[in-house]
């Protein structure tokens, strides 16, 4: 097996949209190509330090990036001096995660139009853990850009990851006492804007089966009577494609935009349904092409929010499913 295909094979998704060079600190592997220990502990838990960067990040690129420096890191210490590690792992992700929060914090200022969470197209075995799916849905992410980074952190890995408070505290070095009132103060905060209720997959597809009829027979009344009064629009083309520049608020001002602007879209559109962050969204194609994606939350049987990512360089992750755990 050659150097760049152990790269490869030990970041997984990490690496397949990069150029195959060798990834420094990465150990031999025997002559018959069995990985060695630290390799084998990173294989084991690389999709669970994935969705730990990506629940605290909201974008796919970005958890890439730590992951490669988790690793790098990991290559460094002797395992014999570790007594865990899950949550060795666990916790020098958490630390390289809330470095690059502080980035990604400083390049969202200057970003152009509304910012939304990195779409996944994700595995059916994501939307058959509940817990898990609501952690990962646009809606959810876009709750836990509310939180300051270190709330954040404390918050998805005790909510979660379901991690001990002394776990918590050495990833992000805070005292015991200090991570138990981060945590109370994340939860109240999380409580007071996430969605009302957790809504089964099956809910929401036929709440999005009812949204994509109404769309594509430009039906006003049908969409007026699946969207929720207090319904807001949300569109992040990145300066790159066209998308609305700011919050569309109210039933009315959005099911008038969605049943004029579909038949006025130049060239052959198409919608179809797609596992999107764990539950059913809509992909539109452009003459053929991946154009947006469209996710959804629903609340009391009713779309509350609409979420439509069109910025190419958030889409690439669409092409293929994403493995999450916890």
């Amino acid at each position: 097996m050659s150097q760049s295909d152990r790269v490869r094979h030990l970041m997984g998704d990490a690496v397949e949209s990069e150029q195959e060079s060798p990834m420094v600190g990465t150990p031999q592997t025997a002559a018959d190509d069995r990985p060695d220990r630290a390799t084998e502990a990173f294989l084991v838990h690389r999709n669970l330090l994935f969705t730990v960067a990506y629940e605290m990040l909201g974008s796919a690129a970005d958890a890439e990036d730590v992951l490669q420096e988790t690793w790098l890191r990991w290559a460094g210490v002797d395992l014999g001096t570790v007594h865990d590690q899950r949550a060795y792992l666990v916790r020098i992700t958490t630390r390289q995660s809330l470095i690059r929060l502080r980035t990604l914090g400083r390049r969202k200022e200057s970003y152009v139009g509304s910012w939304l969470p990195e779409p996944l197209l994700t595995a059916p075995d994501v939307a058959e853990d509940i817990a898990l799916a609501d952690s990962v849905s646009m809606a959810m992410l876009l709750v836990l850009e509310t939180l300051a980074p270190t709330e954040r952190a404390v918050f998805v890995l005790r909510e979660v990851f379901d991690l001990g408070y002394d776990e918590i505290a050495e990833a992000v070095d805070k005292s015991l006492a200090a991570v138990r009132q981060i945590t109370h103060r994340a939860r109240a905060h999380v409580a007071a804007r996430r969605p009302r209720q957790v809504v089964s997959a099956a809910e929401t597809r036929s709440a999005l089966d009812a949204f994509q009829r109404a769309i594509e027979t430009g039906d006003l009344q049908s969409l007026l009577d699946i969207l929720a009064p207090d319904v807001v629009l949300l569109g992040d083309g990145g300066g790159v494609k066209q998308a609305v520049p700011r919050p569309i608020l109210g039933a009315d001002k959005v099911a008038r935009l969605l049943a004029g602007g579909w038949g006025k879209v130049p060239g052959v559109t198409s919608l179809r349904p797609a596992q999107v962050n764990g539950y059913p969204a809509l992909i539109v194609h452009l003459d053929g092409e991946l154009d947006t994606v469209v996710a959804v939350r629903i609340d009391d049987g009713l779309v509350t929010g609409i979420y439509a990512v069109r910025n190419p360089a958030k889409l690439s992750h669409m092409e293929r499913e994403t493995v999450l755990s916890r």
